[in-house]
């Protein structure tokens, strides 16, 4: 079965400052395990802030490093999901329903992308 990866992106700036409520993390809680039990949820994770990750770049035969935070950038990735599912469209619902758990004031966004084997 093919893995996927859904890199879900936030715009830092306008993100809550308290973070995901009580309710929202209860609905994600909720799907997570029900993900799990599917077989189909392999592993995921939150992000730490821009503010506490360093880019290195590889340019012009040198590797140069920036230190975040990155505000150039509007939306940055702020979690992760590795899934193995029958299909891109399995995929594709699993990470609609991640991105319905969010209040509506939240904008978040997935890019979901097969990972390529071998």
């Amino acid at each position: 079965m093919p893995r996927f990866l859904s890199m879900i992106r936030i715009d830092e700036q306008n993100a809550p400052a308290e973070g995901p409520s009580p309710e929202l993390q209860a609905r994600m809680g909720a799907l997570f395990e029900e993900i799990t039990k599917a077989g189909v949820m392999l592993d995921t994770a939150g992000l730490t802030p821009t503010s506490e990750g360093t880019r290195l770049t590889w340019s012009g035969g040198k590797v140069s490093t920036t230190d975040g935070p990155f505000t150039e950038t509007k939306e940055v990735v702020g979690g992760y999901a590795i899934m193995q599912a029958k299909d891109k469209a399995e995929a594709m619902e699993w990470t609609k329903r991640f991105l319905e758990c969010h209040e509506e004031f939240w904008t978040v966004t997935a890019e979901l992308r097969e990972i390529a084997e071998g």
